[in-house]
């Protein structure tokens, strides 16, 4: 059944809303495919639900044509499981608890990994039962922190989620790349750019992961990618190549010197110039320094835990690769108040000297992987306006471990062939592990072999954004004057729009898009009589049809225009090849 615009359910915006930062979030909103409820949720109206269910449909085409099969879990679901695996507490806040009437605590799902074991389990006992792949697009729950950019990162959102269950690695290896194979497939349909990449499995667990990443200048995931061998990474799963050992035999006993107002790198290294240069004649550099930076990680039970990552003093901080370190743990700022209550740490000159977790602070005390034997470091001397100076890692001090918090950078060497890597932006569009046996070892998910003894079933995870896919696609197709749709995820495949005052036009246009809805093309028509032309181009432009069919002052000699949104070519074309026109212009002659 065709859409007419002056019944549909519809109202476009001509300016951008207040909250709306992104192109998808701006044009979604205004061309009325979506509508805020409240932070991160959002109503999709019946444009924007067209083109989710035609992305939900590609998702489904390339799952089915794999051998997945599709089912349906509930989104509330009860604690127990969730407990057994641990993830009740792991993923502290960011799920949305509740309690029913008994007193029973549940949650809405934010992955379903208990609950497809435990069908598994509960239906298959026998190794002659595997390999088997089974899928659901579902309604997901997180209770982010800071939802934006729209449907990109939303608190409510669809997503499709499989697993693969195997008897054995190779098994796995086999489901894995059955999966990969179909989602080069579906992202290669839905129209975007996008790079395969390395990735952390972090609180999911498993072993190999990588991330399908939609290329976007905006997007909030950071990752490299090598020209020369083509090695690609999300920055959380890069790891630094290690240096060699460094002989120091040559470096003098450390030594403590006033460095009196130099709390910062900037300043420390300022003072170093001027007072103490170099013997070699090289100028003092922030590389020169160790930095030693405290975070309190916040454990999913509530315990707090100080940690100290020590590493150049060019480098800061990422907290998202930190982050992805020390999942199910969070990080939070060190605080005054936690400066209190560690008085052994001075503020600005913290050096090794008190941390490690044998050490006074009793911190536990991580080093960048570029701290290696050998290596000489100014840094903190533990005491206000002082620096200790040709301090060897190995030599004078040690850490409890090493960590790969530190920044990465543009030039950075490649850990695959020590090209200089390049940075770039993405959105996460979906993400493949090899889970291994986590879940099933935890739910006790085992079958008996062809040797009649119990195994553990061996399992893999495969996640789609769905919704996020349409705001991914929305992303990387518009223009200065709206959406530019796709045309197999567009909400029609024709926009039929009559201007003017003429009862004719409105005539044609109806015939038009009955006799194109007859050929089984979708249809949106704009027959609305107290809009300007003006107004329907308008519209037109920020809804994205792909092909518009303007039924108007042509039509006096005989002719329709048509339009091809991406392009803007034009055309005119006798009213009574229309049809077929159009029907060559979608694909359906």
């Amino acid at each position: 059944m065709a859409m007419r615009m002056s019944s549909l359910f519809l109202r476009t915006l001509r300016e951008n809303p207040a909250d709306a930062e992104v192109p998808s979030h701006q044009l979604l909103v205004r061309a009325g495919y979506i509508r805020r409820v409240s932070p991160g949720i959002y109503t999709w109206l019946p444009l924007g639900l067209k083109v989710l269910r035609k992305v939900e449909a590609v998702v489904r085409e390339e799952m089915d044509a794999i051998g997945a099969q599709e089912l349906l879990f509930p989104a509330l679901l009860p604690r127990g499981p969730y407990e057994a695996t641990g993830r009740w507490a792991e993923y502290g806040e960011n799920i949305f608890r509740l309690t029913d009437r008994r007193g029973d605590d549940y949650l809405l799902g934010p992955t379903h990994e208990e609950m497809f074991t435990l069908a598994v389990k509960d239906l298959f006992s026998s190794y002659k039962d595997l390999p088997l792949a089974i899928y659901q697009i579902q309604t997901k729950y997180r209770d982010e922190a800071r939802p934006r950019a729209g449907i990109l990162r939303g608190r409510e959102f669809v997503m499709k989620d499989s697993y693969s269950f195997d008897i054995d690695e190779a098994g796995l290896d086999r489901s894995y790349q059955l999966h990969r194979d179909a989602y080069v497939r579906i992202f290669d349909r839905l129209g975007f750019e996008y790079v395969i990449v390395q990735a952390m499995a972090g609180a999911m667990g498993g072993s190999k992961s990588e991330e399908f990443l939609a290329t976007a200048d905006n997007g909030e995931d950071t990752y490299v990618r090598c020209p020369e061998c083509g090695y690609a990474a999300n920055v959380e799963a890069v790891r630094v190549p290690v240096p060699d050992a460094v002989d120091a035999s040559g470096t003098p006993a450390a030594h403590v010197e006033d460095t009196p107002d130099t709390p910062t790198i900037e300043t420390l290294v300022a003072h170093l110039e001027s007072a103490f240069p170099r013997a070699d004649g090289r100028a003092w550099s922030a590389a020169d320094t160790l930095k030693n930076v405290v975070v309190m990680l916040v454990h999913p039970d509530g315990t707090r835990e100080p940690l100290a990552i020590g590493l150049p003093g060019d480098r800061e901080v990422d907290e998202k690769r930190l982050g992805a370190q020390v999942e199910p743990a969070r990080v939070e700022p060190f605080e005054e108040k936690d400066f209190a209550a560690h008085p052994t740490l001075a503020k600005g000159y913290i050096g090794p000297g008190v941390l490690g977790a044998e050490k006074a602070s009793g911190i536990r005390y991580l080093l960048d992987p570029r701290v290696v034997e050998g290596t000489a470091w100014v840094t903190g001397a533990d005491e206000h306006g002082h620096h200790v100076v040709d301090l060897v890692a190995g030599r004078d001090f040690t850490g409890d471990g090493t960590v790969e918090a530190a920044e990465v950078r543009p030039g950075d060497a490649c850990p695959s062939c020590g090209h200089a890597l390049e940075t770039a932006r993405g959105i996460e569009m979906g993400h493949v592990f090899q889970l291994g046996t986590k879940y099933a070892e935890a739910l006790d998910l085992r079958v008996l072999d062809e040797n009649g003894k119990l195994r553990t079933v061996v399992m893999g995870s495969y996640g789609v954004g769905v919704s996020r896919a349409v705001a991914c696609v929305a992303e990387s197709n518009h223009d200065e004057l709206g959406l530019v749709w796709p045309r197999e995820l567009a909400p029609a495949d024709v926009h039929v729009v009559a201007t003017g005052k003429d009862d004719a036009v409105f005539t044609v246009g109806e015939e038009l898009t009955r006799e194109l809805e007859a050929a089984g093309v979708e249809v949106l028509f704009d027959d609305r009589r107290q809009a300007s032309p003006g107004v329907k181009f308008k519209d037109a432009e920020l809804i994205g049809v792909p092909t518009l069919v303007v039924v108007g002052r042509g039509l006096a000699q005989g002719s329709v225009e048509v339009r091809d949104r991406r392009s803007g070519e034009r055309r005119e074309v006798a009213t009574g090849d229309a049809v077929a026109a159009v029907l060559a212009e979608v694909g359906r002659s």
